[in-house]
């Protein structure tokens, strides 16, 4: 499997398990079993009026996509830049979107991605990101809060895809997220998927060489606590069922919704069977099964994904586009991932 096919499939991927639990997010799980039958949801189900619509958790993700594509081709042109800034500017057009305007007022919106009608779409952003960013008043600022919510977590995949990858996705993460566990586990899985796509590891490697290195950062303690957790559950045998993963908690918070991700990865049978379980419980569906899709897509490719979900999925020629972008940019420019 090629770079971009690991690339397409995990920004893919993520995008399909967040449309996936987009319609049960603010579900308990009773509710949810009641809707959709004994397994729960298992397939695209209207929301924001369509099938396959994503959620703010992919539109932030493709703006920190396009964050990270600009600041390369700025450090390689001027031999500078400040990535957390670039990022933070771009993350300032996705704001605008949703019909915020920034304490900055020099956000400019220019490129392509945020010319994307689509995009101007509110859908249920997380109220710790929009007061982050309207109240910044510098690019690169970090936010002044103690949120660990897993609004910084979900968004950074790209980050994996250029180097430095752990760094950039926690520093991406302080630009809304203050807590160290809310941004840390940011880097952690970033850091997990470039092991994936640079060396080739396995999930279960990666996720133990990113611990190894990673997990005895200051501020880590809660992220590694909660995914050694997962992984013994993953190696007794145990199933990410809805009740287990509601015990583990909703998903809500950045360590316990990396956490959900992983179990879900780890256990799959196929990408199918990884984010279905990803999304049937009471806590923060779409962001769990975005998570797990991102793991499930860099692993296994493209291919591995459904065509009945790929055909209906709101912003797929968008979203492979900036996928083709990541592959050919650090590529060209630097000849990382060639």
């Amino acid at each position: 499997m090629n770079r971009l096919e690991r690339i397409k499939g995990c920004l893919l991927g993520g995008a399909v398990g967040d449309a996936l639990g987009a319609p049960v997010e603010f579900l308990k799980w009773n509710d949810i079993r009641a809707t959709f039958g004994a397994r729960g949801i298992v397939d695209f189900a209207p929301a924001y009026g369509r099938l396959g619509a994503i959620t703010d958790d992919t539109q932030m993700m493709l703006f920190t996509a396009e964050g990270l594509l600009r600041a390369h081709v700025r450090g390689v042109s001027r031999g500078i830049c400040h990535i957390p800034g670039v990022i933070h500017h771009a993350l300032l057009r996705w704001l605008m979107t949703q019909d915020y305007s920034p304490a900055i007022t020099s956000v400019s919106l220019d490129g392509w991605l945020v010319k994307e009608r689509e995009l101007w779409s509110r859908r249920a952003p997380g109220l710790t990101c929009l007061s982050a960013l309207k109240a910044s008043t510098e690019f690169g600022s970090f936010a002044e809060n103690d949120s660990k919510g897993c609004g910084a977590v979900m968004r950074v995949a790209p980050c994996a895809f250029f180097r430095n990858g752990f760094d950039n996705a926690a520093d991406s993460g302080r630009l809304t997220h203050g807590h160290p566990t809310g941004y840390l586990a940011g880097g952690l899985f970033a850091d997990i998927l470039q092991r994936i796509v640079d060396r080739q590891d396995s999930l279960e490697d990666a996720i133990a060489k990113s611990l190894a290195e990673h997990g005895d950062k200051p501020g880590m303690e809660e992220t590694r606590a909660i995914v050694e957790r997962v992984l013994f559950f993953s190696y007794e045998g145990h199933r990410p069922t809805p009740e287990r993963i509601d015990e583990l908690g909703g998903g809500w918070i950045a360590e316990e919704a990396l956490a959900i991700g992983i179990w879900c990865a780890l256990t799959a049978t196929s990408f199918e069977d990884g984010v279905i379980n990803a999304v049937n419980h009471s806590g923060d569906s779409d962001s769990t099964g975005l998570i797990a899709g991102h793991l499930l897509g860099i692993q296994h490719g493209l291919e591995a994904i459904p065509d009945r979900w790929l055909a209906p999925l709101e912003l797929r020629g968008v979203i492979e586009a900036v996928a083709e972008d990541i592959e050919r940019v650090p590529r060209v420019f630097t000849g990382y991932g060639g």
